[in-house]
């Protein structure tokens, strides 16, 4: 049983597909499909089989590519250690993130790099996908800056480590001119008759279970504009005194400030869980964990000075 077969099954576990296994791992589909077959002669029971067209994992596969997973960590552990022992920390990490998170925690990651000669170079790049898509996004970068409601299922352990980051609250967005402005808290009986901007469905503010949340208050809202860039939303908010909701500690830039304020919603906790994905072999290297641990102290400084 060679340790690029485990890799291989694994690879096809998470990524779902021959042709997205052979694109991730720079070979032929038929190179694939090899290593598969090579990985089963070792193997008394089926690991895969066909489902349409579509090769899939047997649950005796599903428990090799777990175990394989294991074997692949503890590899990594090992071949690190001598890099630990030279200049782990100088390691390149690649770092992607929401738009938000991007936008509040990018530059001092970034200027963090820039200034510490002996740490890791960070690269970094924005993803825009919907809750379901970060755990795909740890095969192609070391951290994952991801986002997910309260209310959602945890990340699914056996295929990333989760690092918690922070707890956001969700809070209406309204303009500082508008007469809900003037109170500390906004009921679900003052958003009566508002028109909103709201974030696409199946993303992570899941605007259609707050529709439900007011509907059932006897109070249902008229989301008329679907956009998932906060900016964009405050923008629309200082133009037209449209409401929405925003992130309280990420989701407003300094320009907009003075124009746009937030009050929390009462009867309603809203907000998302902000974590770091990582797989468990990417997150032994040294260079990886010092870069989690820079943005958990950049986003601990997001929150202290969004509530000072």
């Amino acid at each position: 049983m060679e340790v690029h077969h485990l890799r291989t099954l694994r690879e096809l576990r998470d990524r779902g597909s021959v042709t997205a296994v052979a694109q991730a791992l720079h070979l032929s589909p038929s190179a694939v499909s090899q290593q598969l077959a090579s990985l089963q002669r070792g193997v008394p029971i089926p690991l895969t089989e066909q489902r349409g067209r579509v090769l899939v994992l047997t649950p005796a596969g599903e428990r090799l590519a777990d175990a394989g997973g294991e074997v692949l960590e503890s590899l990594a552990r090992v071949e690190n250690s001598v890099t630990e022992y030279l200049q782990a920390r100088r390691e390149p990490v690649s770092v992607t993130a929401f738009h938000s998170a991007g936008l509040a925690w990018f530059p001092a990651l970034i200027a963090s790099s820039l200034t510490d000669p002996d740490g890791p170079t960070v690269r970094c790049r924005d993803e825009d996908v919907s809750v379901n898509g970060f755990v795909d996004l740890v095969g192609d970068h070391d951290v994952v800056i991801a986002h997910r409601p309260l209310t959602s299922d945890p990340w699914p352990a056996r295929r990333v480590h989760v690092t918690p980051v922070l707890q956001e609250p969700i809070d209406l967005a309204i303009h500082r001119e508008h007469p809900l402005a003037k109170q500390a808290t906004v009921s679900l009986a003052d958003l009566a008759g508002e028109t909103w901007v709201a974030a696409h469905e199946g993303f992570a503010l899941e605007p259609l279970i707050v529709q439900a949340l007011f509907a059932s208050a006897g109070t249902p809202i008229q989301i008329t504009h679907r956009v998932n860039e906060f900016n964009m939303v405050a923008a629309i908010i200082a133009e037209t005194r449209m409401v929405g909701l925003l992130p309280r500690y990420t989701g407003l830039i300094p320009y907009f400030r003075d124009q746009v304020v937030l009050r929390p919603i009462e009867g309603l906790v809203l907000g998302r869980h902000i974590d770091i994905l990582t797989r468990p072999e990417a997150r032994t290297r040294v260079s990886t964990r010092t870069v989690i641990d820079r943005v958990i102290k950049i986003a601990e400084e997001t929150r202290r000075l969004a509530e000072g």
